[in-house]
């Protein structure tokens, strides 16, 4: 009897001790093993190398390949047995059904997660407009929310170590939640031991975008079957935007603790340029893909996401322009009005982080270093065919 739940276990593609396939995981699989009897696409990214290496596709395999799809669209628009043909190979489609799939599986705690993939967009914009109006109420409260210019010194409306504390709870929080989420993620998928030399190509392909190039260069397909750059190129945008700001916000640190200066700080000093520097990029790069979002191919993605997707969109852009705003007015005496909508905002963003569309970079990466890790180990398909 044993024996037979064991073979019944083996055709149903189940290791011992494994959990049965959800629908749309089983779909990857099925998907994956017409792709590899094909593999017209295998050099178009990462995922096709990675599936040749594999005859059977368990649960673990199927997370980790959604999340090295980075959804470029190329092999939709080269496949032969895409719909309408009866196959219905999708790939893009798929693999973002499952990614979102893990963003709430690995999400801790779990119920925020699930909350998140169900509510994203009025999730996010609930978050943001709350939190501002908490803050305003509490100036308001206190008699500051209009004052006198104040030359910019934030540290009048909230006291330096009333912000440490508020916001390194948030960020601490954020920063736990996703360290928990890709821990788990990285156990599942049992990598092995990553080298150096996986690090540093794993972080490469993440920082340049390669796999949004198409396989070729000429960038993704996004509205129909022409190749466009800038799917990858906002993305950047938006990445090193966010990157200068957290830059800015870690020298302004420096200034305020080591070399004993406060702010504010003049509109040439670096915190201020390297501020403004990303949230103009914060702009440009979540605009754009906001306008990409919408005028996407159908086929393309999971549009049950698309709320989670544009959550996370709103919440940068808006980060961006409450930002650029308070920088702007900041010697006004609407200053500490500004000063609480931006606070409110950029809270938001942190506490819905481990929870929407930014999970997708942090799994990403630990996909990508598993690929690098995987290429420099011998294939156990090669190794049992000898």
């Amino acid at each position: 009897m044993q024996q037979l739940e064991a073979l019944g276990r083996e055709a149903a593609g189940l290791a011992a001790g494994e959990l049965p396939l959800s629908a749309p995981e089983a779909e990857v699989g099925r998907q994956m093993q017409i792709c590899n009897a094909c593999r017209y696409c295998e050099g178009f990214c990462a995922v096709f190398p990675a599936m040749t290496r594999r005859l059977d596709f368990g649960k673990a395999d199927i997370h980790y390949l959604a999340n090295l799809c980075h959804n470029c669209g190329a092999c939709l628009h080269a496949c032969q047995y895409a719909p309408p043909h009866e196959f219905s190979v999708n790939v893009p489609q798929a693999m973002a059904t499952v990614r979102g799939q893990t963003y709430s599986d690995y999400a801790w705690p779990p119920a925020l997660g699930k909350l998140y993939k169900r509510n994203g967009l009025a999730l996010a914009l609930a978050s943001a407009v709350g939190l501002a109006l908490f803050l305003v109420l509490l100036l308001l409260a206190k008699g500051s929310l209009v004052t006198p210019p104040l030359a910019g010194n934030f540290y009048a409306v909230f006291p330096h170590n009333t912000l440490v504390a508020m916001f390194g709870a948030v960020f601490a929080f954020a920063v736990v939640a996703l360290a928990v989420g890709v821990t788990r993620f990285w156990r599942d998928v049992s990598p092995g031991y990553a080298t150096s030399g996986a690090a540093v190509e794993a972080a490469g392909r993440a920082l340049s975008l390669q796999y949004l190039d198409g396989g070729h260069g000429q960038g993704c397909n996004e509205a129909n079957d022409a190749f466009t750059l800038w799917r990858r190129r906002f993305h950047h945008a938006t990445f090193y935007g966010f990157m200068l700001c957290f830059a800015a916000t870690c020298v302004a640190t420096l200034y305020h603790y080591v070399l004993g200066q406060s702010a504010p700080y003049a509109f040439i000093s670096l915190p201020v340029l390297l501020g403004t520097a990303g949230g103009i990029g914060l702009l440009a790069g979540p605009a754009g893909l906001l306008w990409l979002n919408l005028h996407r191919h159908p086929l393309h993605g999971d549009s049950r996401q698309k709320p989670m997707d544009r959550g996370f969109i709103a919440l940068l852009f808006f980060t961006s322009l409450t930002g650029l705003a308070l920088l702007a007015w900041r010697d006004t005496s609407a200053m500490a009005l500004l000063f609480a909508i931006h606070l409110g905002v950029v809270m938001a963003l942190f506490l819905t982080l481990p929870y929407g569309k930014f999970a997708h970079g942090i799994y990403r990466v630990a996909a990508l270093l598993k690929y690098a890790v995987e290429k420099r180990q011998p294939s156990s398909i090669a190794a049992g065919a000898e």
